[in-house]
């Protein structure tokens, strides 16, 4: 763990403490990604120590008294929210926190986890070794994982009926913006041209290859009708991915040229197009059955990445959870940015 990864312990004021959750979340580190530990360490710094530091001055241990220990659970268990009042004050209610017993979690893992390192190594863990606060029966899991289930299911119920919408105004848009700059390709520089009721003017000729400008006679505003029809393009393609395969956002951008493999079924020699998910938070590789529809959308999807000769360009992804780059792989979701082909990120998918 370098020193930007110590930025979420640097406030806090007992040295001895600071350093070994440093060295605790640098072992943690070895077996777990490296947002994980973030998340460990926020919850670890912030939300247990820091908090005591502030409720108990002088607190320099990890053994706790019932009452500070209790005090501190409750704390964690609600968080405060902001909100606007009637007269326009800013107001700070208590609410409940969601994920209290997965941080309760994580507190009992650091506890246990150094009593375990003790047995191993006594001289360096063991002053740290105590009694966890947080006991067995206060971590209700399946409570927990129902309540989850059940948020999700209810944000479905109220996202569901505004997906027609959202494809038939993608497809649209997507449309729309290849109709402008087609037009737009058309017309002679300085030049006006009529699309679906639009009037537009042609920009000047020159400049990046890449862009197309047109401009409003009226108001005289520019607009790069290929970034347009780019960013019209990759929206629809991921909408229509995810939509007809229920896959992550970080899964789509790890898509590539290989992930589409084919099956012969044994009996009667009928070839099945399948889509192989790669391992990502559940850790197993998934196949898909490709779809009419979706054969369709990654069709398009190659024939706009491809290169004349028919390759699909090698480009390296970066790993936000493991912050390590991958090797240059053909995924289907990348484009050309200045002189070099560029991953669709899952940040930029969100945006879109």
């Amino acid at each position: 763990m370098d020193k930007r990864d110590c930025r979420r312990l640097a406030r806090l004021h007992r040295w001895p403490v600071r350093d070994l959750l440093v060295e605790y979340l640098s072992e943690f580190l070895v077996s777990s990604d490296y947002r994980t530990m973030l998340a460990r360490a926020y919850v670890l710094a912030k939300l247990s120590w820091k908090d005591l530091e502030l409720h108990n001055p002088g607190i320099s241990s990890l053994s706790l008294s019932p009452a500070v220990a209790s005090a501190w659970k409750q704390r964690v268990l609600s968080k405060k929210t902001r909100a606007v009042g009637p007269d326009g004050e800013v107001l700070e209610p208590e609410a409940p926190r969601v994920s209290a017993v997965a941080h309760l979690a994580a507190v009992r893992s650091f506890y246990l986890d150094i009593a375990q390192w003790a047995l191993e190594d006594p001289s360096r863990w063991a002053r740290w070794a105590t009694v966890c606060p947080v006991r067995a029966g206060e971590l209700d899991f399946k409570k927990q994982a129902t309540r989850r289930k059940s948020r999700m299911d209810q944000r479905t119920r109220e996202l569901l009926p505004a997906l027609p919408a959202l494809v038939a105004a993608t497809e649209a848009e997507r449309s729309a913006a290849a109709q402008r700059l087609a037009a737009a390709q058309a017309a002679n520089p300085e030049e006006l041209f009529s699309v679906a009721g639009e009037v537009l003017r042609r920009g000047r000729a020159g400049g990046s290859a890449n862009r197309v400008w047109a401009e409003g006679p009226a108001t005289g505003k520019r607009r790069d009708l290929a970034a347009e029809e780019r960013w019209a393009f990759w929206a629809w393609a991921a909408i229509e991915v995810l939509r007809l395969t229920g896959v992550r956002v970080e899964e789509l951008c790890e898509i590539t040229h290989h992930s589409l493999v084919q099956y012969h079924h044994p009996k009667t020699r009928e070839l099945v197009p399948l889509l192989q998910v790669a391992p990502s938070k559940t850790d197993t590789e998934r196949l898909l059955v490709v779809s009419p529809e979706l054969a369709d959308v990654l069709a398009a999807v190659i024939s706009r990445v491809r290169k004349p000769d028919g390759s699909v360009p090698l480009v390296a992804v970066y790993d936000q959870s493991e912050k390590l780059w991958s090797p240059p792989m053909p995924v289907l979701f990348q484009w050309r940015s200045g002189l070099e082909d560029r991953p669709i990120t899952p940040s930029t998918v969100r945006w879109l």
